[in-house]
């Protein structure tokens, strides 16, 4: 891809630097992800949907609930609210939860993807207007790839993330990630990332050799 098939606020902010690769992505996450989550909300929305069809439903058809609260028999409907609203919240809850993790992995699996650009210096992403500029050397240089068929996928870490707290055990770092998904010729942007990023690890280099004693 050259210059002229991208758009111009990308082609004004690369100006004359010289480009290593001009992409553009047919997706902007890669489609396990989207998938993993997918599966993850049907499952939810399957166990939820035992107490909302035997405890919301009937509710709200104006019918009585009968059930059990600390072995005591309870029983509520509309015009009894006061029993089964706790309940109802916490059902309508985990619902919430359910529906708006099924929508999102359904937006992660339509979004479309954005253009990507690596120079000497930096690597651009630009999608629906917002551009992502990171120095090379933000990233650490652990690059996963996923390739089928003809078009694949580029999963890049950088230095940068979080602390993500564990049960048991001390937390854990979760490095950031920039996704690269739906590509031709995967391998050989794989290839130029990885150079471009050695090339500007900050990280000191440690030297090994041999030390001579004189008595």
């Amino acid at each position: 891809m050259n210059l002229n098939n991208i758009p111009s606020d990308l082609r004004i902010l690369i100006d004359s630097e010289q480009t290593d690769f001009i992409i553009k992505s047919s997706r902007n996450y890669p489609r396990k992800k989207g998938l993993g989550i997918l599966l993850f909300s049907l499952f939810w929305n399957a166990i939820i949907s035992i107490p909302v069809v035997s405890f919301l439903v009937p509710i709200l058809t104006g019918k009585v609930v009968n059930f059990t609260v600390n072995d005591t028999p309870t029983s509520g409907s509309l015009e009894n609210w006061e029993s089964i609203l706790a309940p109802s919240l916490l059902i309508g809850l985990f619902a919430i939860i359910g529906i708006s993790t099924f929508i999102w992995s359904l937006i992660l699996l339509m979004q479309k993807g954005g253009y990507f650009v690596g120079t000497e210096t930096r690597f651009i992403k630009y999608r629906n207007g917002e551009i992502t500029v990171k120095d090379w050397e933000q990233f650490s240089g652990n690059i996963k790839i996923n390739n089928k068929s003809k078009l694949g996928d580029l999963e890049l870490e950088l230095r940068t993330g979080k602390m993500k707290s564990r049960g048991k055990g001390s937390d854990k770092f979760v490095p950031d990630k920039i996704y690269i998904s739906g590509i031709e010729n995967v391998f050989e942007i794989e290839k130029k990332c990885r150079i471009r990023i050695k090339e500007n690890d900050p990280t000191p280099k440690i030297t090994t050799g041999k030390m001579y004693y004189q008595s």
